[in-house]
């Protein structure tokens, strides 16, 4: 505006396309200033709007007011603005009319034909594009105000328009119906049909924010090893990206009302990996049990959510998940209780009781803040720095592996902030130590293997992209679960892939070099494997670990003091108990490099069993016992509910001879048998007695077994 107003054609070009470039930066970056603009009005459109209006100004300002130039301008930048309507309405029912009501992977929906998604380039950041079809006209328009040469930016504005008008008429054609996905109705009739093909029996139902697809993810491989036909549910579309790859059918189902009405009749064991608010719409069904097996075993408070009163089971490790909830006394029956063992700890191996390189490993995993600001959630806040100085500084050389949980920082910027110090620290420590002679030594020897591995890295990432891309670049949800079905080959590869991925990513860099791990890649179980010792916070983490046998730490961030922590906290029987300051640091140190000095050797393999089972039978073995256990309750359940409406109809069908009703009316005899045995209708009804018709009662929350 002050180039404008002036006026400096130089100055406003300068500043023009700065703002170009500042907008542009701050979508790739997906800055949350873009969104705090549109909430104060300054949205996309307006900027684009804005910067428009100030080359109207500065061309009444050159008096150029008058000339066809300045006309031309306000015309084309008013059509182009009204051209937005348009190709906002058409992009807006493209994507809604492309979203179907469920997202699938390894289903069979060839009962329903799901057309190709438009190319992406058409829909990714569909109004920035159109809005930044601008320059044509904004760049000659400057030009021709500069030269006098009108014609210049008469060409441009059409250009503009040209291109707009050409964007809209590339997106007509994804509206025809042929283009777009069957109805919900139909969609969700295939689903159907193939539930009633597969007849799952076992469901992992699982629901969260983005952050938490972690807590699905350890589940997997279970799932696809448990007995009987598994079936994953998930809610939110925006998990199933995150979703691992999986053998395992899975269904997305946002809508509680579509979930109700899903036919799920053959499931006998629904698993709950998390307490959430939408479990709610799927526990009402009574045909199936319900399993709280948590995404993780430890000692804090969620460990003993008295919400777990609600399932029919909870399933735990070992001995201590059930001491634990009988200490809290939260309402949990001890015969409700079920030790299953932890399937997913079987690629953590043991220690041998020496370090694995000449520098041993120590794994810095603290958990996040939590949802309150108790200093006992984490050890970032008030230890974290203090832990990672300390070994840094240990007389003997250590490398440090340092893998912040995924929620760090969501809800606290102190420990976000604390997190980018410690890991600017381990990048300063690997800058110093990669300078000293002895390391740069050792470099120099390895880097032809580490190049290797970072040339392996690459070619299996690549195939790995290639495995992963199972339809068109640019496709959607809707084109995904058309194609994504269950390739055993390609899994196979994949999961060689992956270990072998593994291992390259270990051999691409030095055994004395820190480093930082975030991400999906490489997992914690990883990580364990490639430390000699961890540092940790009460967390599942910690008990996780302590299946390998290694020496570990857990930091009392409350201050509790060693005997009170340890009696509060049973996975840290077996640990070095760290205050704030980690100056108790130098005993875990030692038990890694000399076993004679391991005191508490003896100590963890008493918890390891108490935590986690015995190691025979197999946690699989443990896990798929208890789910035949488990379904056959349920078997016995419903078998029991439909003999009690059999009973409940037979009765008044003697009554019913004799006082002239007729056997063959249905609702005749459901309102006989309903007067003669109330309660056992009832029971058969999840407990509550439909109403007769006429009387305009609502039965949609009717259970499918109701229904």
């Amino acid at each position: 505006m002050l180039a404008a107003l002036i006026p400096n054609i130089w100055f406003f070009a300068a500043a023009i396309a700065l703002t170009y470039v500042a907008d542009w930066f701050l979508h790739q970056r997906g800055s949350y200033l873009i969104n705090r603009l549109g909430k104060v009005r300054a949205g996309l459109s307006i900027r684009f709007l804005l910067r428009q209006l100030m080359l109207i100004l500065l061309l009444a300002r050159l008096d150029r007011a008058e000339e066809p130039l300045f006309y031309a301008a306000v015309a084309c930048f008013l059509v182009f603005y009204g051209l937005q309507a348009p190709h906002g309405a058409l992009t807006t029912l493209i994507r809604l009319r492309r979203v179907m009501p469920v997202v699938t992977r390894n289903v069979d929906l060839h009962a329903v034909r799901i057309p190709d998604a438009p190319p992406g380039i058409l829909l990714r950041r569909s109004a920035e594009k159109m809005l930044h079809l601008d320059i044509p006209a904004v760049v000659t328009i400057l030009i021709a105000a500069g030269t006098g040469d009108d014609v210049v930016g008469y060409v441009g504005a059409g250009v503009t328009l040209l291109l707009a008008l050409l964007y809209i008429g590339l997106l007509v054609p994804y509206v025809r119906r042929g283009r777009l996905v069957p109805p919900a109705p139909a969609v969700l009739k295939a689903v159907d049909t193939w539930l009633r093909e597969y007849q799952p029996t076992v469901v992992l139902y699982f629901s969260g924010s983005n952050e938490s697809a972690y807590q699905g993810n350890m589940w997997l491989e279970t799932m696809a090893r448990v007995e009987g036909r598994p079936l994953i549910i998930m809610r939110e579309r925006g998990l199933v990206p995150q979703l691992a790859e999986t053998s395992v059918p899975v269904l997305c189902v946002p809508a509680g009302t579509h979930l109700m009405n899903l036919d799920l009749s053959t499931v006998r064991v629904c698993l709950y990996p998390a307490n959430v608010g939408k479990n709610i719409h799927i526990l009402r069904v009574p045909t199936m049990k319900h399993v709280f097996i948590g995404h993780g075993d430890s000692d804090k408070l969620a460990s003993v959510n008295p919400f777990s009163k609600v399932y029919d089971e909870v399933w735990t490790a070992g001995r201590a998940g059930r001491d634990r909830y009988a200490l809290a006394d939260v309402g949990i029956r001890d015969e409700d209780i079920v030790e299953v063992g932890r399937p997913q700890l079987e690629p953590i191996r043991s220690w041998t009781g020496s370090a694995k390189n000449p520098v041993p490993t120590v794994l810095y995993a603290p958990t996040w803040e939590g949802w309150d600001d108790n200093p006992g959630n984490t050890s970032l806040l008030l230890a974290g720095e203090n832990i990672v100085r300390r070994l840094l500084a240990a007389d003997d050389p250590v490398r440090i592996i340092y893998k912040p949980h995924p929620f760090t920082g969501i809800r606290s910027g102190k420990a976000k902030a604390v997190n980018v110090r410690i890991q600017a620290m381990l990048d300063k420590a690997a800058a110093q130590r990669a300078a000293e002679p002895r390391w740069a030594k050792e470099a120099a020897s390895a880097a032809a293997g580490h190049s290797a591995a970072k040339a392996e890295l690459v070619r299996i990432e690549g195939r790995l992209a290639e495995l992963a891309a199972a339809g068109r670049s640019g496709g959607d949800d809707a084109e995904e679960s058309r194609v994504s079905l269950a390739d055993p080959a390609r899994e196979a590869e994949a999961a060689t892939l992956r270990t072998q991925w593994n291992d390259a990513y270990w051999r691409s860099f030095g055994w004395w070099e820190h480093r930082t791990v975030s991400g999906a890649q490489p997992k914690l179980y990883d990580c364990f494997n490639e430390s000699d010792a961890m540092v940790s916070d009460i967390s599942s983490v910690v008990s996780d670990f302590i299946a390998s046998g290694k020496p570990y730490a857990v930091t009392d961030s409350a201050a509790l003091g060693p005997e009170e922590f340890k009696r509060q906290n049973t996975a840290v029987r077996a640990a070095v108990i760290l205050s704030n300051s980690a100056e108790e640091l130098g005993e875990l140190l030692a038990a890694v490099a000399d076993p004679a000095a391991d005191r508490l050797a003896g100590a963890r393999r008493e918890l390891k069993s108490y935590l986690l089972g015995p190691d025979e039978p197999t946690s699989m073995e443990q896990f798929n016992a208890a789910v035949r256990a488990l379904s056959a309750k349920a078997e016995a359940r419903n078998a029991g509910v439909a003999q009690r409406i059999d009973q409940a109809v037979a009765v008044p069908d003697e009554e019913a001879a004799s006082s002239g009703v007729g056997t063959e009316d249905p609702q005749a005899v459901a309102e006989a048998a309903a007067a003669a045995n109330p309660d056992a209708v009832a029971d058969a009804a999840g407990g509550e007695i439909p109403d007769a018709p006429g009387t305009g009662a609502d039965v949609s929350e009717g259970t499918p077994t109701a229904r």
